[in-house]
């Protein structure tokens, strides 16, 4: 490199003004300053998962429904008319919907009845989402296969750039999945404790936040509801924060978004 030329990545001395950050944070990020008075209006949330039951009443308007296959190599996008398969992904539909009645809801089904799916659907599913430019995509699945882990994790960085935050749920069980375990994502496992806005930071990862999701009752299919325990409904609990805080503060990055997460977590001080 010729002496005075400048390293790949760098910032000149005369650009400086082109990183101004558009607003000024206060002396101490509050609940009141994050999301005070916001409903999730402008925020746009996919649910990859089973699909949405059209019309439930604790989801409402699903904007979008569509269905991810593949056809050889190719992937197929197709306007989803079954609606969600089985429940999982009307549950955590309701739960974002609880947090912002406002948002804009997409579904994305990668899941067919009986939680049956693929890696390749899951990362044409997320790939097709990141794309769209969806600010919050909920994640209330994995997968073990770590033959997909690079991609997913490449996909989880891609997103991460482009503004699209990804809440996922840690696995049920102590094995090795994915992408919760990416430091892109906002990981996600579950408390018993009932108040829906509390939740805590995680000091310990992988996991990041521990949110409600033990006896929780959610929506499911035919209308109804049921009582469930799972990471998957602790995560859009997360996702739906998330969505009221962009719905506040459409500038925040993911990097910005996962800070008011923390100093915002009801073991953090800023809680209340």
């Amino acid at each position: 490199m010729s002496e005075g030329a400048l390293p790949a990545w760098s910032l000149p001395s005369d650009a400086t003004g082109t990183i101004e950050l558009p607003s000024e944070w206060p002396e101490r990020v509050t609940r009141d300053w994050a999301w005070g008075g916001a409903d999730g209006r402008g925020v746009k949330v996919c649910i990859l998962d089973s699909g949405v039951e059209p019309d439930h009443p604790l989801v409402g308007r699903i904007d979008r429904s569509v269905v991810i296959s593949l056809d050889g190599d190719d992937v197929v996008v197709g306007e989803d008319t079954d609606g969600d398969l089985c429940g999982h992904g009307t549950a955590c539909a309701g739960v974002v919907r609880s947090f912002a009645p406002k948002c804009e809801l997409v579904s994305v089904r990668v899941l067919g009845a009986g939680y049956t799916g693929s890696g390749s659907v899951l990362l044409a599913g997320l790939r097709w989402a990141i794309e769209q430019g969806y600010d919050v995509v909920n994640m209330s699945l994995s997968t073990t296969k770590q033959k997909f882990a690079g991609l997913l994790h490449e996909l989880a960085d891609s997103a991460y750039f482009r503004r699209t935050i990804l809440v996922a749920s840690a696995h049920n069980m102590p094995v090795e999945s994915y992408p919760w375990r990416f430091s892109s994502v906002i990981s996600v496992g579950s408390h018993e404790q009932r108040d829906p806005y509390t939740f805590f930071y995680n000091p310990q990862p992988p996991v990041e936040f521990f949110a409600r999701g033990v006896d929780v009752e959610v929506a499911w299919m035919g209308g109804g509801t049921l009582m469930s325990t799972g990471n998957s409904f602790a995560t859009p609990h997360i996702a739906g924060i998330a969505a009221l805080v962009l719905s506040k503060h459409p500038e925040l990055t993911p990097f910005q978004l996962k800070s008011v997460l923390y100093l915002t977590a009801t073991n953090v001080g800023a809680g209340a």
